[in-house]
């Protein structure tokens, strides 16, 4: 099975851009996908296992295609599928180190006790998970995924925690599935992060299958405009977001997507968020539009 560095953030925190190879496993529909999930596990054991675990799952890589037919093959959406799903539990990952650096304790630390290294593995697990319910529907996936994903966590984390730790750590990130929904109030940084990563899966790439199709709105237009996504830490807060764009169509992804969900994510004082539009004339996205 070849390996990919496309999901994993560069030294600088930059979210690296989308193969053509890995566009064409968003398109097919059956597992074992073609690129494993690398993530930077640095010296959390359980977490490393954790992912060869994911790698090796075909029943959660056949969720994440049955969810990216429901949003790209039937409703036309951005990816949903194991792309999205690598992209996100990076870039999770990243805003909780980052704050895990900046001394913000995490749920799983302030409530029982357990280790930042745990909250990783909530994050990332949470962050795997959270879309598999879009494989039922778009409608309420986020309840789906609730459901689907209450036995693969304990299937998931079995062996690595003993009860009642694996209840708490099972949980903690069932908590961070369910909170990724817009309009619900995350209770721990662990779910802010799965809920702001998940937004800031939003580069050009995303919109190419949509583009293809023919599928032209704002939601795949705005996608278009976003050149590029770095993550760092801030000057005066732990996390510094910086947005490039080719087009100012990109800053709908910033007010109605990005803006709410990081204003329910519990992590608007730790984030800073800047935007800009590189080059002197911005890019013509769609020649004409006809109703």
């Amino acid at each position: 099975m070849a390996t990919a560095d496309s999901e994993v953030l560069t030294g600088d925190g930059r979210v690296p851009e989308v193969g053509a190879e890995q566009h064409e496993e968003a398109r097919t529909s059956h597992a074992p996908t073609v690129w494993p999930m690398r993530v930077p596990a640095r010296h959390n054991r359980i977490l490393a296992a954790l992912v060869e675990r994911l790698n090796g799952d075909l029943e959660v890589q056949q969720l994440w295609k049955c969810a990216n037919v429901i949003a790209s093959d039937r409703l036309n959406m951005t990816d949903h599928g194991p792309v999205h799903i690598r992209i996100v539990v990076n870039i999770a990952l990243r805003l909780l180190r980052l704050l895990g650096e900046a001394g913000v304790p995490y749920g799983v630390v302030t409530n029982y006790g357990l280790h930042n290294e745990d909250g990783e593995v909530v994050a990332v697990l949470a962050a795997a998970l959270h879309d598999i319910g879009m494989s039922v529907h778009r409608s309420s996936h986020e309840q789906f995924s609730l459901v689907l994903a209450a036995p693969l966590v304990r299937r998931l984390l079995g062996g690595f925690y003993e009860e009642p730790v694996l209840t708490i750590m099972t949980s903690e990130t069932l908590h961070a599935i369910i909170a990724h929904r817009s309009d619900m109030t995350c209770l721990t940084v662990e779910a802010g992060c799965v809920k702001v990563g998940d937004a800031l899966d939003m580069a050009e790439g995303r919109s190419r299958v949509p583009f293809e199709a023919g599928r032209i709105d704002m939601h795949s237009l705005s996608a278009a405009a976003i050149a590029g996504i770095t993550i760092t830490r801030g000057q005066g807060k732990p996390i510094c977001i910086s947005v490039t764009m080719n087009n100012s169509a990109g800053m709908f992804q910033l007010d109605m997507l990005l803006k709410p969900k990081l204003a329910s994510s519990g992590l608007q004082q730790y984030v800073e968020v800047t935007a800009t539009i590189e080059g002197e004339t911005e890019r013509r996205l769609l020649p004409v539009y006809n109703l």
